[in-house]
C-alpha cells in the first residue's frame, strides 16, 4: 500500500502513463478550491491574454477564461500527458481561445510582454532554478501585469517531501522575497485557513 501511495503521488512532478492520467484527474478536482480562491486575489477584465505555467490537466485554463470573457489563455507543462489532457479538457475552444504546448518554466516560448496575467497553481515546487524561472515570467509579462502563485503551505519535513521526488518546499514569505528580488513590486501574500496561500506580484 505504501508503494502504491508513493507511486501515485510521485506523478505530481511529471505525470506519465496510467497513473499520470489518474493524477491529472485528481488535480483538476482537488485543486479547484485553492484555485478559485487564489484567482479571487487577481484583478481581471475582459479580453486579457493569460498564461498558466504547469497547467496540468487544464482545469485552470477554463477557470481563467471564465474570469476574462473574450480573452485568450495559454498553458504550458513539461509533461506530454498533461498537455494531452489539458487539450482534451479545453477542446471546444482549442486553437481559438485556448492554446497548450509542452515546455519548461525556465524557457518560455513567447515574446517579451505577451501576457496580462501569469498563474502557477501547485507547481513551483518542481520548477528548475526558481530565480531564472521568475525572470522568464517577468520577461513575458506586460507592464502592469500580474503574477499569482497558488499553493498549499507545506512544512519542509512534511511527508510530501519524502513521497514526491524532486519536490522543493518554499514558504509564502520566501516566495515573496524571491519575487521582490526578481523585480516584482506590490508583492502581497494572501492566506486562507487551513493552508492555502497566494503570492501575487505586479510588474511595474
Amino acid at each position: 500500500m505504501k508503494n502504491i501511495f508513493k507511486d501515485f503521488f510521485s506523478q505530481c512532478a511529471r505525470p506519465e502513463g496510467f497513473l499520470g492520467r489518474c493524477m491529472l484527474r485528481f488535480m483538476n478536482f482537488g485543486h479547484a478550491p485553492l484555485t478559485n480562491w487564489g484567482l479571487s486575489q487577481v484583478a481581471f477584465r475582459d479580453g486579457m491574454t493569460m498564461l498558466d505555467i504547469g497547467c496540468g490537466g487544464g482545469a485552470t485554463l477554463k477557470r481563467l477564461l471564465k474570469r476574462s470573457p473574450g480573452g485568450k489563455v495559454f498553458g504550458i507543462d513539461i509533461s506530454e500527458e498533461s498537455v494531452s489532457k489539458a487539450k482534451n479538457v479545453n477542446k471546444r475552444l482549442l486553437g481559438s481561445q485556448v492554446f497548450v504546448e509542452q515546455g519548461s518554466a525556465d524557457s518560455l516560448p513567447w515574446d517579451d510582454q505577451t501576457f496580462d496575467v501569469v498563474t502557477a497553481v501547485e507547481t513551483v515546487y518542481f520548477w528548475p532554478d526558481l530565480p531564472k524561472c521568475f525572470q522568464e515570467v517577468k520577461r513575458v509579462l506586460k507592464h502592469g501585469g500580474q503574477f499569482a502563485i497558488m499553493l498549499e503551505v507545506i512544512e519542509g519535513d512534511s511527508v510530501w517531501t519524502n513521497v514526491v521526488e524532486g519536490m522543493t518546499v518554499y514558504s509564502p514569505e520566501q516566495l515573496k522575497d524571491m519575487l521582490e528580488q526578481a523585480g516584482f513590486s506590490d508583492v502581497e501574500v494572501f492566506k486562507k485557513k487551513p493552508s492555502y496561500a497566494t503570492i501575487r506580484g505586479i510588474l511595474n
